[in-house]
């Protein structure tokens, strides 16, 4: 199960916005932020390739889902008027904001090029 971020826990584990200006990663491993809404029909069909790739992934990265509708300051911060919207954030670097259903190998890529994960080998 994904865990779903608030406002509160997005300044703990993402980054905390009122004591840094500069972008400053909490986080130990990279993370994808899902940027979605229930009512939204492509973000249910993102939602199934997301719990994978967090499965397939494992502790290398940390997928993280943010309910627009409920939190509607941080979907504003990130300036998200489309959804599903997903922010690709490397440990070192600025976050990269991709938006749409996109396909897995997409997603797969992005966590190569942007976070710098090669999947795991499954034996």
């Amino acid at each position: 199960m994904l865990e779903h971020l608030t406002m509160e826990t997005f300044k703990e584990k993402v980054f905390n916005f009122e004591a840094n200006k500069e972008w400053k990663y909490e986080g130990s491993v990279p993370c994808m932020i899902d940027f979605y809404a229930d009512w939204c029909g492509p973000c249910k069909m993102v939602a199934p390739v997301l719990e994978e790739l967090q499965k397939e992934y494992g502790e290398s990265i940390v997928i993280y889902k943010v309910n627009t509708e409920e939190e509607q300051q941080l979907a504003g911060m990130f300036g998200i008027q489309s959804i599903p919207s997903l922010l690709f954030v490397p440990t070192d670097g600025q976050p990269q904001m991709a938006m749409g259903a996109l396909p897995k190998p997409t997603f797969e890529k992005a966590i190569a090029d942007v976070l710098k994960v090669e999947k795991p080998s499954v034996n």
